[in-house]
């Protein structure tokens, strides 16, 4: 077994790339993921092998397979790098206006759309150096993604977490019509199971809340158009009677698009709730600390801005 002095040979920035080949099974991937070029990582991961006096990868197609060896390694070597830096963070303050730090963030597709240019506006004015990295994720995969270390926060409707990771609720979600006709007046019961509907979903699902809702009375909808992202539906609403239903901050942020308006539905609907997630290890680290809290303080705030004067409260319920 080493021991503390042998540690003299070991190069921390080695063991990052090793960690990230774990995930990324691509040394393009890792480079990219880590911004060095490709000759860098080939040459770490060179340097890597002769350290641990195993292949570690192995190309099968088009993706490196770790060995045994890699594996054993990997199972060790993440708690410990987690460790390192929680103890490095504490050593060191964070000073938003001269930092360079990048984040790793996950977003879902609704936040990304409709609260990340405020919030980046927001950024940039307390923080203009760093550079943020947004994943795509959704309540589905955001829990392998914090464990992997893919990301160390992320907001999103959020299922079940690594044990180790951290929860704050941010906000309730109302979902809302949004809607491109020119009809006068809010929609009725009747008219709003006529009418055509678009859905969103990343999983290709065309059952939601909504139809759930409408069977509770008897009644149903017909969903014509399903789309993995939010950002289609003001060019696919446009001209149309389709309409769709979509949390509360996306109908408001499409709603200053000529043409779109937003109103609540003519029946209840499930609330749900917005959550802000992290792991663990970056608990206590000064940089993830200020951006959290900068999540916190904007969406709060945005929250407060965008709740409609005498609006009912929806129903609540839980996330199916």
């Amino acid at each position: 077994m080493m021991n503390r002095s042998d540690l003299r040979r070991a190069d921390i920035k080695l063991l990052v790339v090793f960690e990230a080949m774990m995930h990324e099974r691509n040394v393009g991937r890792v480079g990219e993921k880590l911004f060095l070029t490709q000759p860098t990582i080939s040459g770490a991961l060179a340097r890597l092998r002769l350290m641990f006096n195993d292949p570690l990868f192995i190309r099968s197609g088009r993706v490196m397979e770790p060995t045994a060896r890699a594996e054993e390694i990997y199972s060790n070597l993440t708690p410990a790098l987690d460790s390192i830096a929680v103890a490095l963070s504490r050593c060191q303050a964070f000073d938003p206006c001269a930092s360079e730090a990048t984040f790793h963030i996950g977003l879902s597709d609704d936040v990304e759309y409709a609260l990340l240019p405020g919030l980046l506006r927001h950024l940039r004015t307390e923080a203009p150096n760093i550079t943020l990295v947004v994943h795509r994720t959704d309540h589905w995969q955001m829990s392998r993604m914090l464990a992997s270390g893919e990301v160390s926060l992320g907001i999103s409707h959020t299922l079940d977490l690594p044990a180790n990771a951290r929860r704050k609720s941010l906000r309730a979600t109302h979902p809302m019509l949004l809607r491109a006709d020119s009809q006068a007046g809010e929609l009725g019961l009747d008219e709003f199971c006529r009418r055509p509907h678009a859905v969103v979903s990343s999983m290709g699902n065309v059952i939601d809340d909504s139809d759930r809702a409408l069977s509770l009375i008897g009644r149903q909808r017909k969903v014509v158009l399903a789309v993995p992202q939010f950002s289609a539906l003001p060019v696919l609403l446009a001209d149309s009677d389709m309409i769709a239903i979509v949390p509360d901050y996306v109908a408001r942020a499409m709603a200053v698009v000529d043409g779109l308006r937003a109103e609540f539905a003519p029946l209840d609907l499930c609330t749900q709730e917005l959550s802000m997630v992290w792991r663990g290890a970056t608990h206590s680290d000064p940089g993830e600390c200020w951006l959290r809290s900068r999540f916190s303080v904007h969406l709060s705030e945005q929250a407060e801005r965008q709740m409609a004067p005498g609006s009912v409260e929806p129903l609540a319920c839980a996330v199916a």
